[in-house]
Parts: C-alpha cells; structure tokens; sequence
C-alpha cells in the first residue's frame, strides 16, 4: 500500500485551479479496521441478528426453527452462511453510505474511503465494495491493493 501523499487533478480541477490531496491509510490501519469491523458483526451483528431471527422463525415456522436448532445439518450451514452474507453487505453498505465512508473500524482508526477522486462513496460505490468482500480469499488482497478498492475505484484514506 502506498502512504505517500496522492493528488488527484481533474479537468474541472485545472480551471477552478483547486486539487484534492490526501494521504492513503497505511496497512496497520486497513488491519485494524477489518479486526473490529470483523468482531462486531460477528459477536455484536450476528447475535442480534440470530435473535430477530429466530423470533421471527418462532411465529413464522416453528418447525424450521427446530431444525436449525440442530448444529451440522446443511441446512443449518446454509442459514448461518446467509445470515453472515447479509450482515456483512448490509453492515459495510450502510455504514460506508451513511457515515460518509465510515464504519465503526475507521471511525476510531481515523480513516475514511472514497472515490479514487477523493469524492464521496454513493450508495452503489459502498454495496459493490461489500459484495467484493464476500469473494473467497478477497481478505489475502490486502497485503497489497485489497480488490474491493481496485474493483470499484475506491481507496481508504486518512482523517486524521
């Protein structure tokens, strides 16, 4: 990753004569966002969620409920894989989206993504970085350029 400061010039830059500049988050940060962004949605995230859940489950289809009471069964595998899916899409969409470029991990590191052009993430920038997440072995890309960046021509930068 690279730590040097970036400057980005656009056409629309050179005749208003202003340039955006920022500095990229270094590799301690990046890891430090995924390991508490990480342990939210799997011990804060995913409890409520299984909570909701099964309360719905309970009204809805008991007998489903049952079954997935039942670890090791495919279809017990299958359920917890979605509900992980879609607590990893919905959580990194809404936070990036929400809190301009942030999740609870760059909140406190201090880093923020954006466009590659320093501009603000749109709701399609922030789901599409987090269904490139879900790709297998996407989290190993972050030794260098993490594909949910290069994929969508995002970056995560500094703050602070």
């Amino acid at each position: 990753m690279n730590t040097e400061t970036q400057t980005v010039q656009t056409s629309e830059d050179i005749l208003s004569e202003s340039f955006i500049s920022y500095e990229y988050a270094t590799r301690g940060q990046r890891f430090l966002n995924f390991l508490i962004d990480y342990l939210l949605m799997n011990y804060g995230l995913s409890f409520l969620t299984g909570m909701l859940m099964g309360i719905l489950l309970e009204a809805v289809s008991p007998q489903f409920l049952e079954r997935m009471a039942i670890p090791f069964t495919s279809e017990f595998w299958i359920f917890s894989l979605l509900v992980g899916y879609f607590n990893f899409i919905v959580y990194y969409t809404l936070c990036e989206k929400l809190f301009v470029g942030r999740t609870l991990g760059k909140l406190i590191t201090g880093t923020m993504a954006v466009k590659i052009d320093g501009s603000p993430l749109t709701f399609k920038d922030a789901f599409l970085r987090s269904l490139c997440r879900l790709v297998p072995f996407e989290a190993l890309s972050g030794f260098g350029v993490p594909w949910h960046d290069s994929w969508t021509n995002t970056t995560v930068i500094k703050t602070r």
